[in-house]
């Protein structure tokens, strides 16, 4: 297993995405769907530049390739990761920026 950071830029209103989360369909995507929807409930906006980051545990190579062709291609474009150690340094990396949904 690995976890990453990812940032990821949102290629348009994320509504549906949300949709989706709320439904709860991307958490019955197996085997990767409850780790995505933890990840992109808990996901972060960086105002600067409207990326969007989020801690993502992953066991692909390439990184997030299933999440990719599920999910993720469809709502963002420019998606990177970066390896941490753990989901509390993730979490402490991203603690500055706000939240991406409003709660």
């Amino acid at each position: 297993m690995a976890l990453y950071i990812v940032r990821a830029r949102p290629k348009n209103d994320l509504s549906g995405l949300r949709k989706e989360l709320n439904s709860g369909e991307i958490s019955r995507l197996r085997p990767f769907g409850k780790t995505l929807q933890y990840g992109l409930d808990n996901a972060k906006i960086d105002s600067k530049d409207g990326y969007a980051l989020w801690i993502e545990e992953d066991y692909c190579t390439p990184p997030l390739a299933m999440e990719r062709e599920s999910v993720l291609d469809r709502y963002f474009e420019d998606i990177t990761v970066q390896l941490i150690a753990s989901e509390k340094e993730g979490f402490d990396r991203i603690a500055k920026f706000s939240r991406l949904w409003s709660k």
